[in-house]
Formats: C-alpha cells, sequence, structure tokens
C-alpha cells in the first residue's frame, strides 16, 4: 500500500502574525512606560492594542482552533484579549478612578492575573522551543515586575518593567520572523528556534 502524502494545514500558520502583533504592541507601551517616549503623547500604543495586539492577535488565536494547536490558540486568544480589554480600560475605566493610586492598583491586578495564567503557559512552552519558551519567560518577568510597580506605586519599578517589556517584544519578532522563514517554501534563510527544553514523552 502506497503511503499516504502527509496532511496540508487547512490554513497557514498564523503565529508569526500572532507573534508579530503581540511583539509592536508590546514594544510600544514597553518603550512608554520605560519613559523613552519623552516628546510623544505615550499613547501610540492604544490604537494598535485594539487593532493589532487585540484585534490580529485574536484572529490568529482563532486559526489555530482551526489547525488544532491547543497551545497557540489559547495564548493567541488570551493576549487578544488582554490588549483589547486594556484599551477598553484605558479608555472608559481609568478616566473615572478617583485617584492614580487606584487605577495603579487596577492594573495590578490586571497584571497580577495574567502573570498566573502566563506562569502555566511558561511551563508548557518547555515542550516547545528555546524561542517560543524566551517570549514566555520574558513575558513573566515583565508581568511580576509591573505588577509591583503598580501596586506599590513605583515608577522606577515600571520603568525597569517597561525596558524588560521591550526585550520580551525583541524575543518575540524574532519568534514571529523563525516562523515567516520557516513557512517560505524553498526559503534558505531559516531562522533556528533551538529544542525543546522538555523533552518529548518517548
Amino acid at each position: 500500500m502506497a503511503d499516504e502524502a502527509p496532511a496540508v494545514p487547512s490554513v497557514a500558520d498564523p503565529a508569526p502574525l500572532g507573534l508579530a502583533a503581540f511583539a509592536l504592541t508590546t514594544f510600544l507601551l514597553s518603550a512608554a512606560n520605560a519613559g523613552w517616549m519623552t516628546s510623544a503623547t505615550g499613547d501610540a500604543w492604544l490604537g494598535y492594542a485594539l487593532a493589532y495586539g487585540g484585534g490580529a492577535q485574536l484572529l490568529a488565536g482563532m486559526w489555530e482552533f482551526k489547525n488544532r494547536n491547543t497551545f497557540g490558540a489559547t495564548a493567541f486568544s488570551t493576549y487578544g484579549g488582554f490588549w483589547i480589554g486594556l484599551f477598553l480600560w484605558v479608555q472608559f475605566v481609568a478616566p473615572h478612578a478617583t485617584s492614580a493610586s487606584a487605577a495603579g492598583h487596577d492594573l495590578g491586578w490586571i497584571l497580577l492575573a495574567f502573570a498566573i495564567f502566563n506562569t502555566y503557559m511558561l511551563i508548557m512552552s518547555l515542550s516547545l522551543n528555546t524561542a517560543v519558551f524566551a517570549v514566555f519567560f520574558t513575558l513573566e518577568i515583565t508581568e511580576i515586575v509591573l505588577f509591583i510597580g503598580n501596586f506599590s506605586g513605583s515608577s522606577g519599578t515600571v520603568k525597569i518593567g517597561g525596558i524588560i517589556g521591550v526585550i520580551t517584544a525583541v524575543a518575540a519578532w524574532y519568534t514571529s520572523a523563525a516562523g515567516v522563514s520557516a513557512g517560505i517554501a524553498g526559503n534558505r534563510l531559516v531562522l533556528p528556534v533551538g529544542r525543546p527544553l522538555l523533552a518529548p514523552r518517548a
């Protein structure tokens, strides 16, 4: 009996899109948190939180469901929801905060909740590759530092979180680029992503 041809996915790999959307929005917000946007409004990230980090990443998550990729579907859909939710909070909730401290505590609770989610996704990413693990590892540190900074009202801690967030964005951009390079037929420029840090079951 002849070998069957490998199944062709019904859609292209949506992970590079989801990672790129996450990276760009994270970069813009993190640059603002780091205090680098001194000659800008600091809100350049806001529209992209809705349209790119939120919308495009949520779509990537839906396509990952179609690809039967539970990890990718959960990660992209959740962080797409995170960016949309953050946009809505900034636009409709934060303006009614009774004080800057109350708004900071709101953000602290939001970031703490996502750090909890990110913790088990970080553990699961050990079974994927080094590049994906690096994204979730740097994101974990970013969220922890930022929720501490927002709870304590420490602008210095938030700035440190912003710098780590920029590193997270770079890791996500690299992983996105690696996915794009792997998805181009005959491409000779294939970026390495490393092996899983946790060996798969035999």
